[in-house]
């Protein structure tokens, strides 16, 4: 099979290269009913942007903190959490902003957080109205399986499978921090157009699941936040590159 043409690969070799897939953007219905948090249900148009194929990896952290001599995040020598194949954890907000401006030094390509917006859009893999990123019924085997038994760390990337936009890991595995403050969404009358939720708040945004969660998937549209400064073992990051 050839490669999607979509796929850029930007930094290192091998199967654990950071890649990027390019996507257009576009208009789509943001939110659900499900939640009052995630209302109210509007359309949205957010504009080009690149997203990660999977998580930041702990061999990607591992090359940041041998540039920049910073001290490893929290459980880094616990050995459920530092297998260089598995998501890094225990990153906070800051932290994840600072690896973004390390790699966009590096690269020569602005990287960033996404907006809650543009992380909606990607997770939903160019698919309206389902609930996960694969469809509306939760996996039914495998370790985020519904009801399926508890883990003790998360899983390696790329052991589940893609969205329809070959990202991996848009509901499952590590809760990837957003740009956003977490608060209501604003009520808009027509388009949404590039819609940020709050210009300052307590808590940042992050969506997706968690390997600890007795419900280790999370829909498209739910949102979580945490405070920016805390290091939790089931918080990761996903870079994204654009304006």
């Amino acid at each position: 099979m050839s490669e999607d043409p979509r796929v850029r690969r930007v930094l290192g070799e091998g199967p654990r290269a950071t890649c990027f897939v390019e996507l257009a953007g576009g208009r789509f219905t943001m939110g659900s009913s499900l939640r009052a948090d995630e209302l109210p249900v509007r359309t949205v148009e957010v504009g080009p942007f690149a997203a990660a194929l999977t998580p930041v990896s702990n061999a990607e952290w591992a090359r940041f903190l041998g540039a920049t001599g910073r001290e490893p995040p929290p459980f880094w020598r616990d050995e459920r959490f530092n297998d260089p194949a598995c998501p890094v954890v225990g990153v906070s907000w800051f932290d994840a902003v600072d690896y973004c401006a390390w790699l966009s030094e590096l690269l020569g390509r602005r990287c960033r957080l996404p907006t809650e917006a543009e992380r909606e859009l990607a997770a939903r893999g160019g698919v309206e109205g389902v609930l996960f990123p694969w469809g509306n019924e939760p996996w039914d085997a495998g370790p985020f399986a519904f009801g399926a038994a508890g883990m003790d760390r998360p899983q390696p990337l790329g052991s589940t499978p893609p969205n329809g936009y070959g990202l991996y890991h848009m509901g499952e595995n590590v809760h990837e921090w957003c740009s956003d403050w977490y608060g209501p969404y604003a009520a808009v009358n027509g388009v949404d157009v590039n819609p940020r939720a709050h210009a300052a708040g307590e808590r940042r945004a992050s969506r997706g699941g968690s390997w600890r969660h007795r419900i280790k998937v999370s829909r498209i549209a739910a949102r979580s936040s945490l405070d920016p400064g805390r290091r939790y073992n089931d918080y990761g990051m996903r870079v994204y590159a654009g304006t």
